[in-house]
């Protein structure tokens, strides 16, 4: 096994021995997070006594290109603070063709991963049991971001990112963080599988 997927499986075993109900993975553009997310939701649901969770992507609920505030705002208001609270949870995927909401969808699994840019301000935090931050260098998370999404995402980078480093300042999402992940290429580990520091990090 390698050490990366160590680290997943023991954070994994630990949401669910913890019994944790929201889980929030946020970083800038580029880092890594849809790939860590979609590979923690797979060891979850391979755990013993995992109970049923729910991925839901910042990606499905920003409003345009200059929605990031908007969607931490609904993501807060909508789904992490009445899921956190027991209450009926539910998300409103953005339709980017159609340029509007897409509908309404409930989340009831007991377990809810956010996962994007923005998912992990102050507000989700508060109602949050465990957060992850992710990172990478600069020039390799563009270089990542617009290999994927290139031709759409290439004209918007710039504004993008600014409004991500507003959301930082205001928010301190990385500060807040439970566990911080260092994807780059040379990331040097130092997550150890059964015990969790802030300043973690895993190649």
């Amino acid at each position: 096994m390698s050490e990366r997927a160590g680290v997943i499986r023991a954070l994994a075993r630990r949401v669910v021995d913890d019994r944790v109900r929201t889980l929030l993975i946020d970083g800038p553009s580029g880092s890594g997070k849809s790939t860590f997310a979609g590979d923690l939701l797979r060891a979850i649901r391979s755990t013993t006594r995992a109970p049923k969770a729910a991925l839901v992507r910042m990606d499905d609920l920003y409003p345009g290109w200059s929605g990031l505030d908007r969607a931490v705002d609904s993501s807060h208001r909508e789904l992490v603070r009445p899921h956190a609270l027991g209450l009926t949870a539910h998300w409103r995927p953005w339709n980017w063709a159609a340029g509007t909401t897409a509908g309404s969808r409930r989340v009831t699994a007991p377990l809810l991963l956010l996962e994007g840019c923005g998912a992990a301000g102050r507000a989700n935090r508060a109602h949050a049991d465990l957060t992850v931050w992710v990172e990478a260098g600069e020039q390799e998370r563009r270089a990542r971001a617009l290999a994927r999404d290139g031709a759409l995402f290439e004209p918007h980078w710039d504004d993008w990112d600014e409004q991500f480093r507003r959301y930082c300042a205001r928010e301190e999402p990385r500060e807040g963080a439970d566990l911080v992940v260092d994807t780059g290429s040379a990331a040097t580990s130092q997550a150890q599988p059964s015990s969790w520091s802030r300043s973690s990090s895993m190649p």
